[in-house]
């Protein structure tokens, strides 16, 4: 076999590995209007501003209009379509937040600090963390109130939002490790810790972190990650290398090339499994025209409305 062969396969691996660390838009400074990766920010015209805007009002009105007290939200960031997804960063929005009402807890990665941090943050800066600020995608779970109380208790603890918040972030992070985090896998350690009675450190009757506990549970209950092929062909790679790790992820994982890491995509197909009576809200804007779809399938590519959707202008 010849040495261009595994050259190949080493360029496809870091592009495909450059491809996961730009889909994980938990990076980004505190301070700054989006989560962003640490380099780049984008530059919205005023009424790109306004659009995401005028959105945002309409996403906030879902959520009241919802009768629960919070929700799984997802938004677009880069363009994963390389891998069939369309959703990248997750967080929990609260009613009750103490930031404002509907603001998203979520983990960023601050770049200043080189370190992830739990970060709430109102719907519009939520959404201005698209990289396509002319086509943008929010996806929203309501949760019955058996399942919605635990986990409304447990994000708006700040303890026990902490105590699930790793040292050390990796973009493409492995969900059955605790060397490493992301923005997601938070979100899933933070629903196991609701869902399946996990007590805080203080109170932990063996060696176990919360972390740990909450690695076990998800595993009792068949949670399968997002995987990513590394070998598909990719346009990106290169600069976003620093924020991304192996040594985390199985051996075999690795001899056949793929990565498994929680992504909004994986979260909503456990909760889905997981809680009879979730349902689900995904909304889109392109141009001027807002889409609202009750269901799990997903919006047309394109924002483009099916049938029984409601469409909305924003003039």
């Amino acid at each position: 076999m010849s040495l261009g062969f595994f050259a190949g396969r080493r360029f496809a691996a870091r592009a495909a590995a450059a491809m996961l660390l730009a889909a994980a838009s938990c990076l980004g400074a505190a301070q700054a209007a989006s989560l962003r990766y640490c380099d780049r920010q984008a530059k919205l015209g005023i009424d790109q501003q306004d659009t995401l805007f005028r959105f945002g009002g309409i996403v906030k009105a879902e959520l009241e209009a919802s009768g629960r007290p919070l929700a799984l939200m997802a938004r677009s960031g880069l363009d994963l379509s390389w891998f069939g997804l369309r959703y990248s960063h997750a967080g929990v929005s609260l009613q009750a937040s103490p930031n404002g009402p509907w603001s998203v807890r979520q983990l960023y990665y601050a770049c200043d600090e080189q370190r992830p941090r739990i970060f709430d943050q109102g719907i519009s800066g939520f959404l201005l963390g698209t990289d396509n600020p002319a086509e943008g995608y929010v996806s929203l779970v309501f949760l019955p109130p058996h399942a919605g109380a635990p986990l409304e208790r447990s994000a708006l603890s700040k303890p026990q939002a902490l105590e699930l918040l790793a040292a050390d972030y990796s973009a493409n992070a492995y969900p059955y490790s605790l060397r490493y985090q992301n923005c997601n896998q938070w979100v899933m350690e933070l629903l196991a810790s609701a869902w399946g009675g996990l007590s805080l450190a203080g109170d932990l009757a063996d060696a176990d972190t919360p972390r740990a506990q909450a690695q076990r549970w998800l595993q009792q209950q068949g949670y399968e990650p997002t995987v990513f092929d590394l070998l598909r062909p990719l346009m990106w790679f290169g600069a976003f290398i620093p924020w991304l790790h192996s040594e985390d992820h199985p051996a075999d994982d690795l001899a056949r090339a793929v990565y498994r890491v929680s992504m909004p995509a994986s979260i909503e197909a456990f909760v889905r499994a997981q809680v009879p009576g979730a349902t689900r809200v995904e909304l889109c804007h392109a141009g001027r025209r807002v889409v609202i779809h009750r269901g799990w399938e997903q919006i047309a590519d394109g924002c483009q409305p099916a049938e029984g959707d409601q469409v909305l202008m924003l003039d």
